[in-house]
C-alpha cells in the first residue's frame, strides 16, 4: 500500500450535503484572502472544519434481534423516564429515554437505532435554546420517527439546538430501514432521543461517548443485563 492510499484511507468520505457548504466556505475564503490575507487562512481553517462536520465515514453495526445502537456520534447526556412527544404516539406514560448530544465538531450523521419499517415522521417547528437543556425535548424544533420492529416500537427524535437550524431526514414513511442506516442529518449542533418500551434498560452510562451506529444503546430481549460503569 503507497503512502498516498494509506492517507485516503484515514480521510471519511463527506456527504453530499455538505458540498454547497464546503464550496460556500471556501468562496468565502477566497474573497477573504484577496481582502486580506489573515483572514482568509482563518476562512481556510473555517472551510475545513465545514468538511469534518459533514464527514461521513463507513460504521460497522452489531446486527442481532433486540439491539438497540445509538442514532449519533456525541455524549450520552442523559438518561431518564420521560413522555414521549405526542405525535409519535407511543402512549401517554414516561419511557426510558436515551439522549445523545452532538457538539458541532461531532459527525452529523444520523443513523437508524433499530431495523424495522418506518411508521411515522412528524415534523414540529419550535425553539432553537440550548440541546443540552431537558426542556429542549418539549420546547424546540424537532422531527420525530417511530421504528417498528417484530417486537417494539421505538420513537427517535432528532432536536435542534442553539446553533441548529436546519433538520434533514432522508426517509419516508412505510420506508423499511436496516439498523445503522442513514435517515437523517442536523446542521449544526444538536441532540437526539431514542425512545424505548417500557422496562428496557440502558447499557450506556451518562457521559459515555456513543458512536452513531455501533454503540449499543439497549437490548429489547433482555440477553444483555444492566452494566456498571466507572470513569478512569
Amino acid at each position: 500500500m503507497s503512502i498516498l492510499d494509506s492517507i485516503q484511507r484515514q480521510i471519511p468520505p463527506i456527504h453530499k450535503e455538505g458540498y454547497p457548504f464546503i464550496g460556500g466556505f471556501a468562496l468565502a475564503s477566497l474573497i477573504l484572502f484577496w481582502l486580506w490575507s489573515p483572514l482568509g487562512w482563518i476562512g481556510t481553517i473555517l472551510t475545513v472544519w465545514c468538511a469534518l462536520f459533514f464527514r461521513d465515514p463507513v460504521r460497522v453495526t452489531p446486527v442481532r434481534e433486540g439491539l438497540v445502537v445509538s442514532p449519533a456520534d456525541g455524549r450520552v447526556s442523559m438518561i431518564t423516564m420521560a413522555l414521549p412527544p405526542a405525535e409519535l404516539g407511543l402512549g401517554d406514560r414516561p419511557l426510558p429515554r436515551i439522549s445523545v448530544f452532538m457538539s458541532v465538531f461531532n459527525c452529523h450523521v444520523n443513523r437508524a437505532p433499530v431495523a424495522g419499517r418506518v411508521d411515522r415522521i412528524a415534523y414540529r417547528p419550535g425553539l432553537f435554546i440550548n440541546a443540552e437543556l431537558d426542556k429542549a425535548s418539549e420546547d424546540n424544533e424537532r422531527n420525530s420517527l417511530v421504528i417498528s420492529t417484530p417486537t417494539a416500537r421505538i420513537g427517535v427524535v432528532q432536536i435542534a439546538g442553539l446553533v441548529a437550524k436546519r433538520i434533514v431526514c432522508f426517509v419516508r414513511e412505510g420506508q423499511a430501514i436496516g439498523a445503522g442506516e442513514r435517515f437523517g442529518l442536523i446542521r449544526f449542533g444538536s441532540r437526539l432521543d431514542v425512545y424505548l418500551p417500557v422496562g428496557t434498560k440502558a447499557l450506556v452510562s451518562e457521559g459515555q461517548t456513543a458512536i452513531a451506529g455501533e454503540t449499543i444503546l439497549a437490548d429489547l430481549a433482555g440477553d444483555d443485563p444492566s452494566r456498571a460503569f466507572r470513569a478512569n
